[in-house]
């Protein structure tokens, strides 16, 4: 067949890769090119423990004093409020025990294996270098801050997560860099690291290339839509069409979701990172910061510390107080560590309300496809996305229950 995948973000370009390898002819269309937003700027872990979502419960009570406090991960633009509080006040609903117990079993099935998917997508290409099989940890400043966090480990050890509890000291015999910084430290074990997130994605765009599949660079301003199924995407160089048409947008899928029948509660949520380039010393591992809930991670010639949650939509431009506070985070945690400036960069992760992703047939005609809404973990599931995505419109049936994905959950629930 003749299939367009829309955005070439990680999950797209794994679309693309798969849908090739299974004889299709693939055009990947992007307005900016291959890995250039939210899948350059990710923290580059890949999270397969990532089952617990930002919706735990007692959000709802700590947030007011989060979104008021200078030194909280968690940031609003108030003119944003009232565009923004519909969808908040669901997002805020999956603040329970139920939701994040279903949404651990549904993320522990598309996660779990995230290592040998990149491993399997990147085989005999040149993106095979950014991947390692590092663990993935977790400094808590002291065992008491650890023992705070116990639901959350509770999640994950029901859901199959590795992992190992380490005193501090212990960890800083191996890791030196954090010093005493850490009381606790826990260890994820298979889990693994993409040492430069926007080179990996644009390396195995070029794959895709030289195995002749065709790269597209032009916006994507409207689709065409007739008796519930899409019929072509409008640019500025006129319609394009196929038999089948994925759409792995990120943040900007929404407008276009919602013309096919998607109705998914859906928000860009803001991401920052800051990069020390050429730093003094480097992390053994990528650490998760307890305390100021940002990832710091050794990549190429670089330590990046990404994290953050804004609310504040797609229009705007960064915000200073996220990027500020970064910069004290890290300022704090490696004071010795010497480096030649500092890079700072926002982007937009695609948020659903319920925090799962979309991934299936928009209708039942299967002529176009969402994959999209990964929120946190895009990077970690997009190779299997694109595993998936691929099968269904082969024809095979993917070994994994894909109801928590239905892009037409929402539609059904809503009837």
């Amino acid at each position: 067949m003749d299939i367009i995948v829309a955005g070439a973000g990680i999950v797209g370009v794994s679309c693309a890769i798969w849908l090739q390898r299974a004889g299709h002819s693939v055009t990947l269309v992007d307005r900016n090119g291959p890995g250039t937003g939210t899948s350059h700027g990710n923290a580059g872990v890949l999270a397969a423990g990532g089952v617990v979502p930002v919706t735990t419960p007692g959000l709802l009570v700590k947030a007011p004093g989060m979104l008021l406090s200078p030194d909280a991960p968690l940031f609003l633009r108030w003119a944003y409020l009232p565009k923004l509080l519909p969808f908040l006040a669901r997002y805020l609903s999956h603040a329970t025990d139920a939701h994040v117990r279903h949404y651990a079993r549904a993320m522990g099935t598309l996660l779990h294996d995230s290592v040998d998917q990149h491993v399997a997508l990147a085989a005999g290409t040149p993106a095979e270098k950014f991947i390692g099989r590092e663990d993935y940890c977790f400094g808590y400043a002291s065992r008491q801050a650890f023992d705070a966090d116990a639901y959350a480990w509770g999640i994950r050890r029901e859901s199959g997560v590795k992992f190992e509890v380490m005193d501090g000291a212990a960890y800083a015999a191996e890791d030196p860099i954090f010093g005493e910084a850490f009381g606790t430290v826990v260890r994820c074990r298979d889990h693994g690291r993409i040492s430069d997130p926007g080179a990996y994605v644009r390396a195995l765009a070029q794959h895709f290339v030289d195995e002749g599949g065709t790269l597209h660079i032009t916006e994507i301003t409207d689709v065409e839509v007739s008796d519930g199924e899409v019929t072509s995407l409008k640019t500025p160089e006129g319609a394009l069409t196929a038999d089948r048409i994925v759409f792995a947008l990120g943040p900007w899928s929404k407008r276009i979701a919602h013309k096919l029948g998607v109705k998914v509660p859906f928000e860009s949520e803001r991401g920052y990172h800051i990069e020390l380039l050429n730093p003094s010393a480097m992390p053994m591992n990528p650490v998760m910061v307890a305390a100021g809930k940002f990832v710091l991670t050794p990549m190429d010639g670089r330590i990046r510390a990404a994290g953050v949650v804004e609310f504040g939509g797609l229009d705007s431009g960064p915000s200073r107080a996220p990027f500020d506070l970064l910069r004290r985070q890290v300022r704090a945690l490696l004071p010795q560590v010497e480096h030649d400036g500092i890079v700072e960069w926002m982007g937009h992760r695609p948020a659903p309300a319920d925090s799962l992703p979309l991934i299936g047939a928009n209708g039942a005609g299967g002529r176009s496809y969402s994959a999209f809404g990964h929120q946190h973990v895009g990077l970690t599931g997009g190779a299997k996305t694109g595993r998936i995505i691929a099968d269904l419109i082969t024809g095979r049936q993917p070994n994994i229950d894909l109801t928590p994905f239905d892009p037409q959950k929402h539609v059904a629930r809503q009837a």
